[in-house]
């Protein structure tokens, strides 16, 4: 039979066990495992060693910083005509991989594009998934086609479709000063976030 003295230490050892548990779960949000039902399994692959000499394209310098790969859900893709960006880069990919491919996921999200920007939102009953792992798990891309070819293939991927781009992210500048840098990294938020990528090649996505 516990006497006073007792059932106080008894609390105060679950006290200590209810906090130790919630300083564990604390420090592994973020690297929750991918939910079952994901269509896509693991990052874009980004090479910063393997790059090529700048050049030059529809009175643009484009500089590659990385080879890069990425195989991914299309979420969403915009046609963009008349802003500054689109004498080079006409359409923007929304993609996600890993649980920002699953269903589950997707279908409890809002997902939006306008003004070169990629946007989602939950209702009432929260994110599907932790904040950061929806920003870490997709992302808005530009995309500078190759060749007519290439833009034609991007076209015609249907949402909702997994898709892989092959080519380098690359900073571009105008003759006329203007410039646009692509990020370097999938964690980042905010303006400056999206990649901007030369695309080579297009497969998947039902072509």
């Amino acid at each position: 039979m516990l006497n006073s003295a007792n059932f106080k230490l008894l609390l105060a050892g679950l006290a200590v066990l209810v906090s130790v548990y919630a300083c564990v779960q604390k420090a592994n949000v973020g690297r929750v495992p991918t939910l079952p039902g994901a269509v896509v399994h693991g990052e874009p692959e980004q090479d910063d060693n393997a790059r090529r000499a700048a050049f030059t394209h529809r009175d643009h310098t484009i500089t590659p910083v990385a080879r890069f790969t990425v195989r991914a859900r299309l979420l969403r893709a915009e046609r963009y005509r008349f802003d500054r960006e689109a004498q080079i880069s006409p359409l923007d990919f929304a993609l996600g991989w890993n649980d920002m491919s699953n269903d589950a996921v997707l279908g409890k999200l809002d997902i939006s594009q306008a003004n070169r920007w990629y946007m989602y939102r939950w209702g009432g009953d929260g994110p599907p998934v932790a904040p950061e792992i929806i920003a870490r798990n997709s992302a808005n891309m530009h995309l500078i086609p190759a060749s007519d070819e290439v833009q034609r293939r991007l076209e015609r991927v249907p949402v909702g479709a997994t898709v892989t781009l092959r080519g380098y992210l690359v900073d571009v500048s105008g003759n006329d000063g203007w410039s646009w840098r692509s990020s370097r990294s999938r964690t980042d938020t905010g303006g400056g976030a999206c990649e901007l990528i030369w695309v080579e090649d297009v497969q998947g996505g039902g072509d």
